[in-house]
Protein backbone atom coordinates (compact mmCIF):
# COMPACT_ATOMS: atom_id res chain seq x y z
CA UNK A 1 0.00 0.00 0.00
CA UNK A 2 1.23 3.43 -0.60
CA UNK A 3 0.38 6.44 1.20
CA UNK A 4 1.55 9.59 -0.31
CA UNK A 5 4.68 8.04 -2.34
CA UNK A 6 5.48 5.95 0.99
CA UNK A 7 5.27 2.19 1.17
CA UNK A 8 3.36 1.04 4.15
CA UNK A 9 2.36 -2.64 5.52
CA UNK A 10 1.96 -4.85 8.20
CA UNK A 11 4.37 -7.72 8.50
CA UNK A 12 2.04 -9.75 10.21
CA UNK A 13 0.57 -13.62 9.36
CA UNK A 14 -2.81 -12.06 9.31
CA UNK A 15 -5.50 -10.98 7.00
CA UNK A 16 -5.18 -7.71 5.81
CA UNK A 17 -7.86 -5.29 5.88
CA UNK A 18 -7.56 -2.45 3.65
CA UNK A 19 -10.82 -0.94 3.14
CA UNK A 20 -13.62 0.21 5.27
CA UNK A 21 -16.05 -2.00 2.79
CA UNK A 22 -13.52 -4.89 3.47
CA UNK A 23 -14.28 -4.15 6.92
CA UNK A 24 -18.14 -3.85 6.47
CA UNK A 25 -18.71 -7.16 4.72
CA UNK A 26 -16.14 -9.43 7.02
CA UNK A 27 -18.66 -8.30 10.34
CA UNK A 28 -21.72 -8.77 8.30
CA UNK A 29 -20.30 -11.89 6.89
CA UNK A 30 -18.52 -13.36 9.83
CA UNK A 31 -20.38 -14.49 13.59
CA UNK A 32 -16.77 -13.28 15.59
CA UNK A 33 -14.05 -10.66 14.36
CA UNK A 34 -11.72 -9.20 15.99
CA UNK A 35 -9.74 -6.06 14.29
CA UNK A 36 -5.98 -4.57 15.65
CA UNK A 37 -5.70 -1.07 13.98
CA UNK A 38 -2.05 -0.31 14.11
CA UNK A 39 1.30 0.33 12.90
CA UNK A 40 4.55 -2.30 13.76
CA UNK A 41 5.49 -0.67 16.60
CA UNK A 42 6.22 -2.05 20.05
CA UNK A 43 2.74 -1.50 21.35
CA UNK A 44 1.00 -3.31 18.42
CA UNK A 45 3.24 -5.93 17.34
CA UNK A 46 2.67 -8.65 20.43
CA UNK A 47 -1.35 -7.95 19.84
CA UNK A 48 -0.49 -9.01 16.18
CA UNK A 49 1.31 -12.11 17.80
CA UNK A 50 -1.18 -13.04 20.22
CA UNK A 51 -3.65 -13.25 17.36
CA UNK A 52 -1.64 -15.32 15.59
CA UNK A 53 -0.91 -17.44 17.81
CA UNK A 54 -4.39 -17.63 18.73
CA UNK A 55 -5.70 -17.94 15.39
CA UNK A 56 -3.22 -20.99 15.12
CA UNK A 57 -4.16 -22.34 17.92
CA UNK A 58 -7.43 -24.23 16.45
CA UNK A 59 -9.26 -23.10 20.07
CA UNK A 60 -10.58 -19.98 17.85
CA UNK A 61 -11.78 -21.51 14.76
CA UNK A 62 -15.22 -19.29 14.85
CA UNK A 63 -13.39 -15.84 15.07
CA UNK A 64 -11.63 -14.49 11.96
CA UNK A 65 -8.67 -12.44 13.13
CA UNK A 66 -7.51 -9.29 10.80
CA UNK A 67 -5.11 -6.19 11.34
CA UNK A 68 -5.63 -2.97 9.51
CA UNK A 69 -3.17 -0.28 9.39
CA UNK A 70 -3.90 2.81 10.98
CA UNK A 71 -2.05 4.93 9.05
CA UNK A 72 -4.42 5.00 5.76
CA UNK A 73 -7.93 7.06 5.56
CA UNK A 74 -9.39 3.83 4.81
CA UNK A 75 -8.80 3.25 8.73
CA UNK A 76 -11.08 6.44 9.49
CA UNK A 77 -13.70 3.62 9.70
CA UNK A 78 -12.27 2.36 13.10
CA UNK A 79 -10.37 5.75 14.11
CA UNK A 80 -13.75 7.64 14.28
CA UNK A 81 -15.55 5.02 16.22
CA UNK A 82 -17.07 6.62 18.82
CA UNK A 83 -15.59 3.56 21.08
CA UNK A 84 -12.38 4.88 20.43
CA UNK A 85 -12.98 8.59 20.72
CA UNK A 86 -11.09 8.49 24.03
CA UNK A 87 -8.16 6.00 22.72
CA UNK A 88 -4.69 7.30 22.85
CA UNK A 89 -2.29 4.75 22.21
CA UNK A 90 -2.06 2.28 19.58
CA UNK A 91 -3.50 0.01 18.58
CA UNK A 92 -6.64 0.27 18.45
CA UNK A 93 -8.50 -3.49 18.89
CA UNK A 94 -11.85 -3.95 18.25
CA UNK A 95 -14.09 -7.11 19.15
CA UNK A 96 -17.55 -7.41 16.56
CA UNK A 97 -19.80 -10.44 17.23
CA UNK A 98 -22.45 -10.63 15.30
CA UNK A 99 -22.09 -7.15 12.90
CA UNK A 100 -22.06 -5.25 16.46
CA UNK A 101 -18.86 -3.87 18.52
CA UNK A 102 -18.48 -6.02 22.15
CA UNK A 103 -15.39 -4.53 23.27
CA UNK A 104 -12.88 -1.83 21.77
CA UNK A 105 -9.43 -1.46 23.63
CA UNK A 106 -6.54 0.47 23.27
CA UNK A 107 -2.40 -0.46 23.46
CA UNK A 108 -0.66 -3.28 24.33
CA UNK A 109 -2.49 -6.43 25.66
CA UNK A 110 -1.10 -9.80 26.27
CA UNK A 111 -2.71 -13.21 24.73
CA UNK A 112 -4.01 -13.95 28.05
CA UNK A 113 -5.94 -10.35 28.01
CA UNK A 114 -7.06 -11.51 24.52
CA UNK A 115 -8.08 -14.69 25.25
CA UNK A 116 -9.86 -13.22 28.42
CA UNK A 117 -11.60 -10.82 26.34
CA UNK A 118 -12.53 -13.37 23.46
CA UNK A 119 -14.03 -15.96 25.91
CA UNK A 120 -16.21 -12.91 27.52
CA UNK A 121 -17.55 -12.05 24.61
CA UNK A 122 -18.11 -15.58 22.16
Amino acid sequence: MTIKGIYMTLDTNLKHIETGVELEELINSSDNVMVCCGRMGPMCVPVYDAMEELEGSGSYNHMEFRDMLFDTPEAGVIRNLPECASFRGLPFTIYYKNGKIMKATTSLQSKEQVTAILDEIV
